[in-house]
């Protein structure tokens, strides 16, 4: 005969919800592919969140005594306090985190313990838990969030008018200031905080206490005061959706897979700018790391790791989705692998956030190296297309002999910046040439960009007062 996890056989187990019904207990290979107390014990703060509210609906409707509630309650303070501490103790026969709270609750309180199940499954208690996890969480991921835009804005705000090249298919483009680039990132962040917090917002509409293992309950327990207990603004409309619904949680992996996406935009920014062939900045000695061979390197791997766990946060949706495609209403075994991704992904960003801010403020940026990459690869050439537009000439002319001018500078091995203006008039007679030299002075360019996306420094100034602004 097999056993379950504590060698006993059909008999409910201490720690597992479960077995009357059986002639023996779980294999051993079948229990270790079922258990899941080693990550879903994290959410001990909700389960005895929830517990509390069961207990005190119970009570109204006198399914408990006083003295039962009273003790149940005491028993639930108690876990607390050891699961605060750490010391609580699970044990082999604990299949997941509602088993072993209830076990110890048994431990303490005796048969008032076993009351506290009645009307409640583990089917709706883990929506609720993971539901209000997420809740707690994301406003954490949001302040580490606003601490690297803040670094972003620092950075930002010493170098306003700091030239700089733009690029696009990393080749020089136009110039930009330094300023407008790191603003650019900070920008990029503040959507994954919007996204996060919308996300949160549908976390607690509805709360699914009270739905069951997927049918309701016949014990008149009433769902709304769970939902005020609790946080939640209403009650899930339906008991199936309800119990089967993971949308919360694609949704806040969605949403972390982007910003992970984001993450590694900067951080390879990061990589090119400190590399021999940019120059653009030094990582802080804190932030780097050297070689186990080459005694000159200087690596920043800290945006390498960063840009790395980008795989994971997006590794963790497709996992979830992938669960969740085949899965007919409505509980299903497989949803045990909803957390797993959930938590990898809050730990991941945990430890990259902090690290990805801490190396933003590190980076000590060289202005001339900057100021010297900002002017050459042609890219004011878009700047005397326009000026010949506003001269008068149809833009698909000025585009084509601006090109034929870049083509002949080329020729010559110069960039058009190192045209003199009458050489420069003399290809474009319509350009004024008292305005020739302004045209063909990277700073100009910048400052004639004052529209209020744009890379101006007044631009980039109220881009900064309203980043602060969101900061508070």
């Amino acid at each position: 005969m097999t056993t379950d996890g504590s060698g006993t056989t059909g008999t409910t187990g201490e720690g597992r919800l479960w077995g009357g019904r059986f002639a023996s207990g779980p294999d051993r290979a079948a229990w270790d592919l079922g258990r899941s107390i080693h990550f879903d014990a994290r959410l001990w703060p909700y389960d005895l969140s929830g517990s509390r509210a069961h207990a005190d609906e119970l009570r109204r409707l006198d399914l408990v005594t006083d003295d039962d509630h009273a003790d149940i309650v005491t028993a639930l303070a108690t876990i607390e306090e050891e699961f605060t501490s750490g010391t609580f103790a699970f044990l082999d026969d604990d299949e997941d985190l509602h088993g072993a709270v209830e076990r110890r609750l048994i431990e303490l309180c005796g048969e008032a313990g076993g009351r506290l199940r009645a009307g409640r499954s583990r089917n709706d208690q883990i929506v609720g838990d993971l539901r209000l996890y997420l809740a707690d969480t994301i406003p954490v991921l949001t302040e580490h969030l606003r601490g690297i835009q803040a670094v972003l804005a620092d950075q930002a705000e010493g170098a306003v008018d700091w030239i700089a090249p733009g690029f696009t298919h990393l080749q020089r483009a136009q110039p930009v200031t330094l300023a407008h680039h790191l603003l650019a990132h900070a920008w990029a962040l503040d959507r994954d905080i919007a996204r996060l917090a919308d996300c949160r917002m549908r976390l607690l509409d509805f709360s699914p206490l009270g739905s069951g293992a997927m049918a309701g309950l016949t014990l008149p327990l009433d769902p709304q005061r769970y939902a005020d207990a609790l946080g939640y603004t209403g009650v899930g409309p339906n008991s199936m959706d309800t119990v089967a619904d993971r949308d919360f949680a694609v949704e806040f992996l969605s949403a972390t897979a982007m910003l992970g996406v984001h993450l590694s935009r900067l951080c390879e920014e990061v990589v090119l700018w400190a590399s021999t062939e940019f120059g653009w900045c030094r990582v802080g000695d804190a932030f780097s790391t050297g070689s186990s061979i080459m005694p000159q390197k200087r690596n920043p791997d800290v945006a390498e790791l960063v840009r790395g766990k980008t795989g994971r946060l997006i590794g963790s949706l497709v996992t979830l989705l992938v669960t969740l495609k085949g899965l007919p209403l409505t509980y299903n075994r497989d949803l045990q692998e909803d957390k797993e991704p959930v938590f990898d992904a809050v730990d991941t960003l945990m430890l990259a956030l902090p690290a990805v801010a801490g190396m933003m403020a590190s980076l000590v940026f060289d202005r001339e190296r900057l100021a010297g990459t900002a002017a050459g690869g042609f890219s004011l050439a878009t700047d005397v297309a326009e000026a010949l537009v506003v001269a008068g000439v149809p833009f698909r002319s000025a585009h084509e002999r601006v090109g034929e001018l870049v083509a002949t500078c080329e020729g010559r091995g110069i960039d058009i910046t190192d045209l003199t203006p009458d050489e420069l008039v003399g290809t474009m007679p319509e350009l004024d040439a008292d305005q020739v030299s302004s045209l063909l002075d990277p700073m100009g360019a910048v400052h004639r960009r004052s529209a209020v996306q744009g890379p101006a420094p007044a631009a980039v100034e109220r881009q900064l007062a309203s980043l602060r602004e969101r900061l508070g």
